[in-house]
């Protein structure tokens, strides 16, 4: 039986090979948005240690805009040319 939690289990992947919140949620068994809170924990705890959340940005796919407020997070719409096709933030933990 694994005793990890799902935080911890997202960590191990992160550690492993970058991913998005929709992958994620769908082999944890979890929703989106409880990924992104996940992984904005991990990055809060990860801040004494040496690794560090990196995030490759949410990108629209019609204009390239990357420049969105929260890189965690996966926007609805581009701000820029108004397209619903955006590409989700992908994460990995890496060590410093």
């Amino acid at each position: 039986m694994d005793d990890q939690t799902t935080r911890e289990r997202i960590l191990d992947t992160l550690r492993e090979r970058p991913d998005t919140p929709s992958a994620l949620a769908e082999e944890f068994g979890v929703s989106r948005g409880t990924v992104l809170t996940h992984v904005r924990h991990l990055s809060k705890s990860l801040e004494e240690t040496d690794e560090e959340l990196l995030v490759k940005p949410p990108e629209c796919r019609e204009c390239g805009f990357d420049g969105f407020d929260d890189p965690v997070n996966v926007p609805s719409r581009c701000p820029e040319c108004k397209s619903e096709s955006i590409e989700e933030p992908a994460f990995v933990v890496e060590a410093v």
